[in-house]
C-alpha cells in the first residue's frame, strides 16, 4: 500500500449548529449535499453528524495539501454510508479530477462524534501497480 496523503480534522459542533442558526439553508447548501443534510436531518443532534462530515471535507483537503477553495469545493466530496454504517467517500468536480490526477486508488475514511465535537480521518492511498 502506497499512501498518497493523510488529513485530519475536529469540528466544534456548536461552531456548526450557530452557522445553521445564522445562515439556515444557505450554508447547508453551500457545504454539504442533499444526501448528507438528509441523513444528518434524520438523526436526534443533526449538528453532530453534520460536524463529523465538515471534519472529512477538512481532512480531505489536507489529505490533498489544497484547502478547500481553488482546488476543490465544499461539495465535491459526499460522505455517504454502506448498509453497514460503514462511511465512503464520493468524489465530484475538482476532488475526482485531483484524485484522478494523483492516481488515488482508495480513500479510507473513519468518522467520530461526541456531544461537543466531530472528528474525521482521511487515507488516501494510491492505486495498485
Amino acid at each position: 500500500m502506497r499512501i498518497i496523503g493523510i488529513g485530519i480534522d475536529l469540528v466544534d459542533c456548536n461552531r456548526i449548529q450557530s452557522s445553521i442558526d445564522r445562515f439556515g439553508e444557505r450554508f447547508l447548501k453551500r457545504v454539504f449535499t442533499e444526501g448528507e443534510i438528509a441523513y444528518s436531518n434524520s438523526m436526534k443532534f443533526p449538528a453532530r453528524h453534520l460536524a463529523a462530515r465538515f471534519a472529512a471535507k477538512e481532512a480531505l483537503s489536507k489529505a490533498f495539501g489544497t484547502g478547500i477553495g481553488k482546488s476543490m469545493s465544499w461539495r465535491d466530496l459526499d460522505v455517504q454510508k454502506k448498509e453497514s454504517g460503514e462511511p465512503f467517500v464520493v468524489l465530484s468536480g475538482g476532488a475526482e479530477k485531483m484524485a484522478n490526477e494523483r492516481e488515488v486508488g482508495r480513500i479510507w475514511i473513519s468518522l467520530s462524534h461526541t456531544d461537543e465535537s466531530g472528528m474525521a480521518t482521511i487515507i488516501l492511498e494510491a492505486h495498485d501497480r
